[in-house]
């Protein structure tokens, strides 16, 4: 799918919260500038946060509440590998949240398999492509 607003960019959050039951894993995968602080951003406008979303990269984890339950925002790309993120509590996490959202995620699908992946491709067009793929919802 290829977004080229944001409005097109909140439907398509709304479209992805309503495949992901509570507490889902949710990882996204793309280069620097692609789009995915922005996408979780996103996520938090459509459950209801007035959160100002910034990117997780040097606090590792960004918690928002919302009506909905806490969107858990964490940032993978400083981490050495999957077991730091389990170490970080990621099951306690995905037990208690609406939906955690990992940036840097895409490796972890190994780990992870029933996870749902977005991969995000920034174009030179300034539109994104997004890849969905919904896992299996817990």
């Amino acid at each position: 799918m290829i977004l080229r607003s944001t409005d097109e960019l909140e439907g398509l959050a709304r479209r992805v919260l309503d495949q992901l039951g509570s507490g889902a894993l949710l990882l996204l995968e793309g280069e620097m500038g692609a789009g995915k602080t922005t996408f979780v951003a996103a996520l938090a406008r459509q459950l209801g946060s007035e959160a100002s979303v910034s990117s997780p990269t040097y606090t590792l984890v960004h918690e928002y509440p919302t009506p909905e339950g806490t969107l858990v925002h964490i940032d993978a790309w400083r981490l050495p590998d999957a077991g730091a993120l389990e170490r970080l509590g990621l099951d306690n996490y995905l037990d208690t949240s609406r939906l955690v959202a990992v940036e840097w995620g895409g490796d972890l699908k190994a780990t992870w398999p029933d996870a749902a992946l977005l991969r995000l491709t920034a174009r030179a067009d300034g539109s994104r492509r997004f890849e969905f793929e919904p896992g299996s919802a817990p």
